[in-house]
């Protein structure tokens, strides 16, 4: 349906006059009589009741304005919209993550960009990096925090940037410190490291985590004696709790308190994590390049 003849009952109900609303509209009154005598027959139904003195709605003209006055006030609203769509004032910001990322950069980069842009959706996705890289260069994400491979070598389309670099530390079962199999003193003695057993993430989902974790156990000149691999951190951590073995984990680990555990940093050279974030290059959204500008921001 046209607009125009919309524009022109909405201006005729409003002055119930069709000299004073062709005025207003900026036309004769002759094509505005035919424009919604033209309507009418369209709708099948008189909009107003006339008389040679007055004019008034008609019953069903009277339900039908509201949703009239409704239509034109979101057709004026639609230049804004797509101002705001096209400054990345409102609209969708889809982010996937790793675990780790949820007790380091995660919250308060989500905390910071929703308080700067409160109308832009947010959807969120824990997985992997081995499950994330593919899904970005599919365009299927806007980005994603990731650990990147050791030589941070990525499929070309994508574009990265570091968000944080932290040593590792030990999660340890709590029991373990009070019945003196393992020293509570401030680091963990090298060889308290080979000597425990090791929860760790299997190396085809977290290729660069196990490769520093198992890259430590050679420096220091042994193996580790992996009793348990999980995908989940939420589910390292529990297995700790359980004193089934340690784990090595990013210090922002610290974050995630459960009864059971107790943090202990490395004694020695200690390897770090790097956390990044990945994103398509040359398919920067709106909403992304808010983002990526917020991450120049302290």
């Amino acid at each position: 349906m046209d607009v125009r003849p919309l524009r022109h009952f909405a201006a005729v109900a409003d002055t119930l006059h069709f000299g004073r609303a062709a005025e207003r509209l900026g036309m004769t009154q002759p094509p505005l009589s035919q424009s919604i005598m033209a309507l009418e027959k369209t709708l099948g139904a008189p909009l107003f009741v006339r008389s040679k003195r007055s004019v008034r709605l008609s019953a069903f003209g009277e339900q039908w304005l509201p949703h009239v006055l409704a239509t034109l006030d979101s057709l004026d609203e639609l230049p804004t919209t797509a101002r705001r769509i096209r400054d990345g004032q409102t609209g969708l910001l889809t982010l996937s993550f790793v675990s780790t990322a949820d007790y380091s950069v995660l919250p308060a980069l989500v905390r910071r960009y929703s308080q700067a842009f409160p109308d832009v959706e947010i959807r969120l996705f824990e997985a992997t990096s081995d499950v994330q890289i593919p899904a970005l260069v599919a365009g299927e994400r806007h980005a994603g925090i990731i650990i990147p491979p050791a030589d941070q070598a990525l499929p070309p389309p994508l574009d990265y940037r570091r968000l944080l670099r932290e040593p590792l530390i030990a999660a340890v079962p709590t029991a373990w410190i009070d019945e003196g199999r393992i020293a509570s003193d401030d680091r963990l003695a090298t060889s308290e490291v080979l000597a425990s057993p090791l929860i760790l993430f299997p190396k085809q989902v977290a290729p660069a985590f196990h490769d520093l974790v198992t890259g430590y156990y050679a420096a220091l000149g042994g193996a580790p004696r992996i009793v348990q691999e999980a995908i989940q951190m939420q589910t390292i951590i529990s297995l700790v709790s359980s004193g089934l073995g340690i784990a090595l984990v990013p210090a922002s680990l610290r974050n995630m308190a459960r009864t059971g555990v107790s943090y202990i940093p490395l004694a020695g050279a200690v390897p770090e994590l790097e956390t990044g974030l990945v994103w398509r290059r040359g398919e920067v959204s709106a909403t992304l390049a808010n983002f990526l500008k917020l991450l120049d921001t302290p």
